[in-house]
């Protein structure tokens, strides 16, 4: 496979990637101008929406850079905001295994299912360092002391974490909407008119007389009695 075939591939797959990506509501790309875009370099924002989460509200500008190997070879991620957690480095990359590259490690103990395969993508990273942020690895932490504070100290801990949502939040692009639920808002409400379904005296109309249905009603009685008064003279006779 040339050199050539590989980077067409990676570029084909990452727009294909982004595209999807761009619906979804925990995500915000920074860069909207396809004609200043780096496919193989995102900038986006990336949002916590989980109100079980120490980083709920958050919106962690981050990135994510590709090689022209990708799918075979992993991206690399790492967090444009300083971030307090056990996996999280200084320098703001993750140890997260789904970033290492394929195969078994048998130092680490990582298996090839943990780790990066070309059937994993973009969306699959971002779905695992979002629950990462929530359900900390404090077994391997790339963070010592965050790990111990996670462990030992768990109110300072999301003191922390609440402190950084603060601090990301002054990174939230200006007339961007913060998304509070994952939720669709309900469709407006038809508006009805009020006056029609209002309640009245006057009876419908639908384009009959009342006076000639009661001019026909006295008709059909009179006619009535006649016929009843013939067959009485009728039997007397007889």
């Amino acid at each position: 496979m040339s050199y050539r075939t590989t980077a067409s591939g990676a570029t084909t797959r990452l727009m294909s990637e982004m595209k999807a990506l761009r619906k979804e509501k925990w995500i915000h790309f920074e860069d909207d101008d396809s004609a200043t875009l780096n496919i193989l370099k995102w900038r986006f924002g990336l949002m916590v929406i989980n109100p079980d989460s120490a980083f709920n509200g958050g919106y962690f500008r981050a990135e994510m850079v590709f090689s022209d190997e990708y799918p075979y070879q992993p991206p690399k991620f790492r967090f444009l905001i300083p971030i307090t957690h056990p996996n999280v480095y200084p320098d703001g990359q993750l140890c997260i295994s789904i970033l290492h590259t394929p195969g078994e490690d048998l130092m680490s103990g990582e298996q090839a299912s943990e780790r990066w395969s070309p059937l994993q993508g973009a969306e699959s990273v971002l779905r695992s360092v979002l629950l990462l942020l929530d359900d900390p690895e404090i077994n391997s932490p790339a963070n010592v002391d965050a790990g111990v504070m996670y462990r030992d100290r768990r109110e300072d801990y999301n003191k922390k974490a609440r402190e950084t949502v603060e601090r990301s939040k002054k990174d939230i692009p200006p007339g961007f909407e913060m998304p509070v639920s994952f939720e669709e808002k309900p469709p407006p409400k038809a508006e009805n008119d009020d006056d029609f379904w209002a309640e009245s005296d006057e009876e419908f109309d639908f384009g009959g007389s009342d006076t000639g249905d009661d001019d026909e009603m006295e008709d059909f009685e009179d006619g009535e009695e006649g016929s009843e008064d013939d067959d009485d003279d009728s039997n007397s006779k007889q």
